[in-house]
């Protein structure tokens, strides 16, 4: 049986597609909360506050590595981006962790081994 067709590669791909769709939502929460502050939304309006509320579970841990730069009523927010990069790099060691369980034949993995070595 070749590695393509072993019964675990299917529930791999879907972990993987799964993971990125994770990261896909939040990273979209994450931009538009970045565009609300930056172009000075109004936070008393319900969808800037639906986002602000949303997006404020996963940034907490980030808000004060960098200040905020704020200019006459928009804020560039570090933070958000620096949470983007942290999440984008969690997502991508994730799915490193689920590549890593693919099966591969004898071959395959002496070949890969090989190109390591140079």
């Amino acid at each position: 049986m070749d590695s393509f067709n072993s019964p675990r590669t299917k529930p791999l791909y879907r972990g993987t597609q799964a993971v990125w769709y994770v990261l896909g939502v939040l990273e979209a929460i994450l931009i538009i909360r970045f565009l609300l502050k930056l172009l000075g939304a109004n936070a008393g309006a319900g969808f800037t506050d639906f986002v602000y509320s949303l997006s404020g579970v996963f940034l907490s841990p980030f808000l004060s590595v960098f200040p905020s730069e704020r200019i006459e009523g928009s804020v560039f927010e570090w933070p958000t981006i620096l949470a983007m990069v942290v999440y984008w790099l969690v997502a991508w060691g994730i799915i490193k962790l689920f590549l890593i369980a693919k099966p591969v034949s004898t071959p395959e993995a002496a070949v890969k081994l090989e190109q390591q070595d140079q």
